[in-house]
């Protein structure tokens, strides 16, 4: 008898016609062309912070705080993506099927750890975590692997220890928040979750295999990541020098605002997993387990993620994910926060 978490074929309603998915190339276009669109602003926008910001001595604080976020971040998100992009281009999906128990509560934990060896930004989970349900993996078992990869494979954790280099308690507590809240859910999920439908397994398995879908993967991953790495960084800078005093000294000196801030900018800015740590370290004016929200947050839920989780598997489904996510990583947050920093 199949488990009532397994995926159900996606049939299309009745009188209603299955819309067509985007391609491939279609999605590395949009995706170039939004990398295009955010550089032109960033630079267009420069003579406008002169007079937002005021002095010039203002904008160049910003020009150098934004670009130490990008020089610093881009090795660690190249990685990232190139590591994503074998994974999907030279490991079938079998091999992670059959080392994945079918009895789900024990399921879910050792695919929220597989996070640790199979990497890969936000971007790839979803497909990724959509695959594994169409090849038969409990959809709870699929969500914490979607959870936790983007959050505690081996380049986040090695970008979170050069972040903060005078802290590594620092990258035990991200790993620790970010497994436990990928584990949790994942439970959850298997209790009150609901069958996930399969198109996007079945169009993701139709990605070219080898060195033609590992240079696709490769470019879509690298442009698209790059996006919103520009614009979070951009974001942070400007929190760095535009921001008034006064409101960052309020909120970063009480502790459950400032933790809430951070994880709330941490859904709005939608940054890379590879590159969050460096935007959480430049925010100084922040106690510890605020920054640390704001990384366990960020991979799990945000509007990038929620937008692809969407499209991906519907809107009840990241209508129900999103909140019992962001939850579940803000107390995992404070706990590990507590504890470990």
């Amino acid at each position: 008898m199949p488990h009532p978490e397994d995926g159900v074929p996606d049939v299309p309603e009745p009188g209603r016609e299955a819309r067509p998915q985007p391609t491939a190339r279609g999605a590395l276009s949009g995706s170039l062309a939004l990398l295009v669109v955010a550089l032109v602003l960033t630079v267009v926008c420069r003579p406008i912070l002169g007079v937002t910001l005021g002095p010039d001595a203002l904008v160049s604080a910003w020009s150098t705080v934004f670009l130490a976020i990008v020089i610093q971040a881009l090795p660690f998100l190249a990685m990232g993506v190139v590591v994503s992009a074998v994974i999907h281009a030279f490991v079938p999906d079998r091999l992670i099927q059959r080392a994945v128990p079918r009895r789900t509560a024990v399921a879910v934990p050792v695919a929220a750890a597989a996070g640790t060896v199979l990497p890969g930004c936000e971007c790839a989970s979803v497909p990724v975590a959509a695959r594994l349900m169409g090849r038969g993996v409990a959809p709870a078992a699929a969500v914490a692997f979607l959870l936790s990869a983007p959050a505690i494979n081996p380049v986040v954790l090695v970008a979170t220890a050069v972040a903060f280099p005078d802290q590594p308690s620092m990258v035990l507590a991200r790993f620790a928040a970010s497994l436990a809240t990928a584990v949790t859910v994942g439970w959850l999920w298997s209790r009150w979750g609901r069958p996930l439908p399969g198109r996007l397994a079945r169009a993701a398995s139709a990605t070219p295999q080898g060195w033609p879908g590992f240079l696709s993967t490769a470019r879509h991953d690298l442009v698209q990541a790059g996006v919103f790495l520009v614009i979070g960084a951009a974001a942070a800078a400007m929190i760095n020098v535009a921001a008034p005093a006064s409101w960052l000294h309020q909120a970063a000196s009480t502790p459950a605002v400032s933790i809430l801030v951070l994880a709330v900018l941490a859904v709005l800015l939608c940054v890379c997993s590879e590159a969050d740590a460096f935007i959480a370290s430049s925010l100084t004016g922040f106690p510890a387990t605020a920054q640390l929200a704001f990384m366990v947050v960020g991979p799990a839920v945000d509007l990038k993620l929620i937008a692809m989780q969407i499209g991906a598997f519907g809107h009840r489904f990241a209508a129900r994910l999103a909140p019992l996510t962001f939850a579940t990583a803000l107390g995992t947050s404070v706990l590990a926060g507590l504890l470990l920093t």
